[in-house]
């Protein structure tokens, strides 16, 4: 345990943010705030001068990895009991729902930040596996589409914010980020930058991606919708060396986004990496189904985990509406999908997913598991997550200083 306490550091998704709600009465997190003054792969075990604070921070440390220990055990209980029901996609939904149902009942459990890294390592890094030649030309040909899309989520988002900022007892900017259609540590972020809420803004995030996660693939089961599309990574032979040489090159890219501050680094470096190598005709290797299985169950583990025993609790009428902006989304994403087909040849069923408001990892990891055009859908949550980061910020700066919104 000394070892690993002078080479881990604390996950920054413990003590990063101590002044929230989840972690005011952490006293022993408090104690270590001061290590983050320094980089992220520094020897935090080090930068203790005294023996009892090392000893503290070691039995801190053993504390945690018996967290993370008995949530991967949730996770993983979840995943083979989802399979054991036959429930669609059984690696993400069992582990979120296990994780979150045991977080709510108090469950002393922990998901480390980089165990949903790797996670969505493996989607971003399969789904770049499908970006044929091929496929790219039927992405370019729904450009129209794509943006449309694009559009649409900032309807959705722009329409949640007015319902919340009515019904839901909060200001305009703290619903203006809880309703943006974008990455949630994303719209966190701007909602600090903004000075908006960011309790509420990260739990109605969370409850809408439970909702969508939940919801759609059991529909989709009811109505038999998968399969429609060919497997284009079936033929794409699994090689040992060719694997480890992706990995090398996906991770690469990976921490290279993360440098540049691109949003999702672990899903956009290695898709733009793969796309660029599989268009090219270079073909490393397959995902093995098990690290796939891995990577869909460290998502919904990740996900499940952003629950806790107070969070209904809290604050229990904005999140009723949080939940009734949802379904409305649902509803008025099925209608907008309904009139897209007009003008685009791409199934109603994957033109939902493409537009649901759900995250980028969870609606590709839907349409990949049930062969509904993962690179369309691919296609437009990452020209709508882009373009949902670009305009957020200044639109909301535009419209609080033009309407003196607050």
């Amino acid at each position: 345990m000394y070892l690993l306490g002078i080479f881990i550091e604390p996950d920054r998704s413990c003590f990063g943010q101590l002044h929230s709600w989840r972690e005011k009465n952490d006293v022993m997190a408090q104690s270590y705030i001061r290590l983050f003054k320094y980089k992220q792969f520094s020897f935090a075990f080090f930068h203790l001068k005294t023996y009892n604070e090392r000893l503290k921070y070691v039995n801190y440390l053993r504390n945690m990895m018996q967290r993370y220990l008995a949530g991967f055990l949730f996770a993983l209980a979840g995943a083979l009991l989802a399979n054991w029901l036959h429930l669609p996609l059984p690696w993400m939904i069992g582990p979120l729902l296990v994780t979150a149902i045991s977080k709510l009942r108090g469950a002393r459990t922990q998901s480390h930040v980089a165990f949903r890294s790797m996670g969505q390592w493996v989607i971003g890094t399969s789904l770049g596996l499908y970006f044929t030649e091929e496929v790219l030309h039927i992405v370019l040909d729904n450009t129209v589409a794509i943006v449309l899309g694009m559009l649409f989520a900032l309807f959705l988002g722009s329409a949640g914010a007015l319902a919340l900022r009515r019904w839901g007892e909060v200001d305009f900017k703290t619903a203006w980020f809880a309703s943006a259609i974008g990455g949630a540590s994303e719209m966190a972020n701007l909602a600090e930058r903004n000075n908006a809420r960011i309790d509420r803004v990260a739990s109605a995030h969370s409850l809408r991606v439970l909702l969508v996660v939940v919801t759609i693939p059991f529909v989709y089961k009811f109505l038999g919708l998968h399969g429609l599309t060919v497997n284009t990574t079936a033929a794409i032979p699994f090689s040992y060396s060719g694997f480890f040489q992706m990995v090398a090159i996906t991770c690469a890219f990976s921490f290279a986004f993360g440098k540049l501050r691109i949003p999702n680094p672990w899903v956009l470096g290695p898709l733009f990496i793969m796309t660029v190598l599989t268009s090219n005709h270079i073909e490393l290797s397959v995902i093995p189904p098990e690290v796939q299985h891995a990577g869909q169950m460290f998502i919904g583990w990740s996900l499940g985990d952003k629950f806790g025993p107070d969070f209904f609790r809290r604050a229990p009428k904005y999140l009723g509406v949080v939940a009734l902006v949802c379904v409305g989304s649902l509803c008025l994403a099925l209608v907008f999908c309904a009139l897209l087909t007009l003008i685009s040849d791409i199934p109603l069923a994957t033109l939902y997913l493409a537009n649901s408001p759900g995250g980028i990892a969870e609606m590709t990891i839907t349409a990949k598991v049930l062969q509904l055009g993962p690179p369309v859908v691919t296609a437009f949550h990452v020209s709508r997550m882009v373009f949902v980061l670009l305009v957020t910020g200044p639109l909301y700066r535009l419209l609080s200083k033009k309407y003196q919104l607050t």
